[in-house]
């Protein structure tokens, strides 16, 4: 008798629906240095990757300043364990700069090339693997167009002149979802920064922050696999379960609510369970524990395995592949 091969589109669309999985889905991604500064290089770097590791969707990370290098901003390599590029150069000095921010079409030098990335990637990968192309939302693109100080001082000191550039950098990104929807991508992951008690108000954060990534996760609606990514820690997590995405990462090993605690008390698909710590430093051994901890806090359900952010360049090969083997051998 034949058996009928699950693909990770099948297994990833019968997750969304709460059906009964052959096994838990998993899906890491990481950063490529140096590779990210070119769209085939980017994509040649990230096939090889998912190659590798066969995980259920592919993540397209580009280095954060592709959206930004249009407006001017610059950015270095210098070696961070993450994968990420340092700036060196930010587009917002003075208030009147928000309100002087003009408009970025697809068509624009740097986002066409993100673009050509993925219209390759959906050439060379099979159909039946999702792919999910990284979005900052407006108020992480702002945080690296001007710096995180000049950001927040800003937001309390000239609100208005702020707000005009988020609905640039907002209208921006809408037309480049658009675009990056055109190229057969399958989601978007929404990456969100400032939704923690360390940097903005709750109340800041709707007014500059949520207002705003609604109005993008509409333009993303079409597609049906949407990860919104919540970073850091002390995050504002019940302000954010109205969003319209079909799962939610964030630092769960690092900050509240734990798996479990997210797990009973809203109904949403959840991604993470392995530290990063613990995939770049530690055994397969403490990786396996990890993982098998994770599942138990959801009962084995609604989860995507993850970690909480990007895994780091610095991760092992043998980490990784401990995490990829390790659901072959459990039955979700």
């Amino acid at each position: 008798m034949n058996t009928i091969k699950v693909t990770h589109r099948d297994r990833m669309q019968a997750f969304l629906s709460g059906q009964t999985l052959d096994r838990l889905p998993i899906a890491l991604w990481r950063h490529f240095p140096v590779d990210d500064q070119d769209p085939i290089r980017l994509a040649t770097a990230t096939i090889n990757f998912q190659n590798t590791f066969d995980f259920d969707l592919v993540k397209v990370t580009p280095a954060s300043s592709f959206c930004l290098k249009d407006w001017g901003a610059e950015d270095r390599w210098e070696g961070n364990p993450e994968g990420t590029r340092r700036y060196t150069k930010h587009v917002i000095k003075s208030p009147k700069d928000w309100e002087n921010l003009t408009l970025l079409a697809p068509t624009s030098q740097f986002l066409t090339k993100q673009l050509e990335c993925l219209n390759f990637l959906r050439k060379k990968i099979d159909s039946n693997t999702p792919i999910i192309q990284t979005i900052f939302n407006p108020l992480s693109q702002a945080k690296n167009l001007a710096g995180g100080e000049t950001l927040l001082t800003h937001i309390r000191l000239f609100p208005e002149a702020v707000l005009k550039g988020l609905e640039t950098i907002s209208k921006s990104t809408h037309m480049f979802i658009d675009a990056a929807t055109g190229t057969g991508i399958d989601g978007i992951f929404f990456a969100v920064q400032h939704a923690q008690a360390g940097l903005l108000t709750m109340s800041e954060y709707d007014n500059f922050g949520k207002k705003f990534d609604l109005e993008l996760l509409k333009a993303a609606q079409s597609l049906w696999c949407n990860i919104l990514h919540l970073h850091g820690t002390n995050i504002y997590f019940d302000s954010i379960t109205d969003y319209p995405v079909n799962i939610i990462n964030w630092h769960d090993r690092d900050t509240s609510p734990s798996l479990q605690e997210a797990f009973l008390k809203y109904k949403s698909f959840l991604c993470g369970g392995l530290k990063r710590e613990t995939i770049s430093l530690g055994t397969p051994l403490e990786i396996e524990q990890e993982i098998r901890e994770a599942v138990s806090q959801v009962s084995g359900k609604r989860l995507l395995l993850g970690t909480g952010c990007v895994v780091p360049s610095i991760a092992p090969y043998g980490n990784i592949m401990a995490a990829r083997r390790m659901v072959d051998n459990h039955e979700s």
